[in-house]
């Protein structure tokens, strides 16, 4: 980097490393939307119930077969930083509503693309994201008014709400039964305040083993614990089972630090071990008198203990997961108690049945049929490994949604039916300006229509002939067409229950909006030698063809 020294000529004066490398103005705004756009690109193909899948395989040759959005972009190795930004979009989508990420990144690609082409055109980058921030108010304001009510009590909504969200993965052979079982699971875990309800999708368990088929796949109204019972001798089945938590170990504990015992004798030796039997059995005695049948521990349970538990006919199991006794204590109505001796009958929790029972290669313990849990897990069976994974990616996504359409209460037809409506209303704001800002807006309107756009591509569809067929039914007044991209035909989705959370529309035109005006704000990319190399700013070179370095 260079600064003139008068009229003398140029004296090269260095501000920055030897090897940093920059690139400024419409060099680096046109390489910045190329990577964002390529990302995009990526995952467009997943988009909609024809989207097709991704192999992605990782250093140690793990595979990962899916066409979940943000699976696919946290499992790429992307190196160029505006590239890093567009995963950013999807990994925020994903955290605030669990499902729209392919939505949000395709969207936050077209906005770029339009954006780049009116950069050529000499509209200036603050002018354009000063129209993108108007559009995108517009855009929530015409989603706001365009959905439907919803109540945790309209079951067939809901289920349509899971089937949506399943259409297109794995998991659409047999979405009809999981779309009910996901209804039934947060109904069970939902807090109902009048006609509002709240759920926590984290208080669904889910729990993966392969071995069946999806069909296989349960609701357990309880936890399941993936652990086994510790003795053989104590009962596999415990009906009305009074269940104990326990967060300390059933054991005598070890000398800390330094401290010695020093034994003499073998008297000694034998009072030494009586002292910690009885101490052990002082332990089991607080289980019995209490009244619990079912220990279950998240510690170790000593060898000595187990036996004198397994003798009083109670059930235990040790090493239990933090996460799981939260869970348990949610579902079984138990407190976790943090000292043996305290335990009493008031710290219990009922369950109608726990039973080890064998699933697949290993031993598993339900424990089940809970009066009213505020918990309760989702076993998935299906053939493969990797067609288990993808279900459960099928099922997070659904919860989520289902979650997300209770805590607003609000859908939206899909099929594309919302982007054609927010589009045409865009569209026609964009005539209240006179200025640049109406290039911008148009373009927002514009960039919307790619998610029609990318279902009817998907499905093998003609996407001019389709998007005409959409803005005419729009423009008759019919809010709700969208399309069938099984049929080809435009029809009213809310009809055919085809629907989607209003939170995942809103929150994935605001992500999208506002990655698009940061990454189109950057003018000026200066990167050390030390970031990968490379053209500008230190990213890797864009090869030819439009893929990426660090890509799968």
């Amino acid at each position: 980097m260079t600064v003139n020294m008068g009229q003398g000529g140029v004296q090269p004066i260095f501000i920055l490393p030897e090897g940093t490398s920059r690139s400024k103005g419409k060099d680096a705004q046109s390489n910045n939307i190329a990577a964002a756009k390529v990302v995009a690109d990526t995952v467009k193909t997943t988009l909609g119930p024809k989207g097709m899948d991704k192999m992605l395989v990782d250093s140690l040759g793990d595979i990962t077969i899916t066409n979940d959005g943000v699976t696919i972009l946290e499992e790429m190795q992307i190196e160029h930083p505006a590239a890093k930004m567009m995963v950013e979009v999807s990994k925020a989508q994903n955290e605030a509503v669990g499902d729209g990420t392919t939505t949000a990144v395709v969207l936050a690609g077209e906005l770029l693309k339009k954006a780049g082409e009116l950069i050529d055109q000499e509209v200036h980058p603050i002018v354009i994201t000063k129209g993108f921030k108007l559009a995108k108010l517009k855009a929530i304001e015409v989603l706001e008014k365009f959905a439907e009510s919803v109540t945790i009590n309209d079951e067939k909504s809901l289920a349509n709400i899971a089937n949506t969200a399943m259409t297109g993965k794995s998991a659409e052979r047999a979405s009809d039964y999981l779309s009910n079982v996901c209804v039934k699971a947060v109904k069970k875990v939902a807090t109902i305040d009048g006609n509002a309800a709240s759920v926590d999708a984290d208080n669904i368990k889910i729990e993966k083993k392969h071995g069946g088929s999806i069909s296989d796949t349960i609701l357990i109204e309880g936890i399941l614990v993936d652990k086994e019972v510790v003795h053989s001798g104590m009962p596999k089945v415990i009906k009305n089972a009074k269940i104990a938590l326990l967060d300390a170990a059933m054991e005598v504990k070890e000398l800390e630090g330094d401290a010695k015992i020093s034994i003499d004798s073998p008297e000694k030796m034998q009072a030494f071990l009586d002292k910690e039997e009885s101490m052990l059995r002082e332990m089991v005695e607080s289980v019995v008198k209490s009244g619990a049948n079912v220990v279950l521990c998240q510690k170790g349970i000593d060898d000595v203990a187990q036996h004198f538990l397994a003798k009083r006919g109670i059930m235990a199991a040790r090493r239990v997961k933090k996460s799981d006794m939260e869970k348990l204590a949610m579902a079984t109505g138990s407190k976790i108690v943090s000292n043996v001796t305290e335990l009493t009958a008031a710290d219990l929790g009922n369950a109608g049945n726990v039973e080890e029972r064998k699933v697949g290669p290993d031993k598993m313990i339900f424990v089940e049929k809970c009066k009213q849990p505020k918990a309760v897990t989702i076993l998935i069976r299906g053939g493969t490994e990797h067609v288990v994974d993808e279900v459960d990616r099928a099922l997070e996504d659904a919860i989520k949604d289902i979650a997300a359409a209770l805590e607003l209460g609000k859908l939206v037809p899909g099929g594309g039916a919302s982007e054609i409506e927010v589009s045409k209303a865009v569209r026609k704001y964009a005539d209240s300006f006179s200025g640049r800002e109406q290039l911008a807006v148009q373009a927002f309107a514009d960039a919307i229509e790619v998610i029609p756009r990318c279902l009817a591509e998907n499905a093998g569809l003609d996407p001019i002939d389709k998007l005409a067929l959409l803005r005419s039914e729009h423009d008759k007044g019919k809010k709700s067409s969208g399309l069938n991209v099984f049929s080809g035909k435009v029809v009213n989705m809310l009809n055919e229950g085809v629907v989607e959370p209003l939170k995942i529309k809103l929150q994935a035109v605001k992500s999208a909006t506002e990655a698009s005006e940061m990454i189109l704000r950057i003018d000026d990319i200066i990167a050390s030698s030390g970031s990968g190399g490379g053209d500008a700013g230190g990213m890797p070179p864009m090869p030819p063809g439009g893929g990426m370095p660090g890509m799968m």
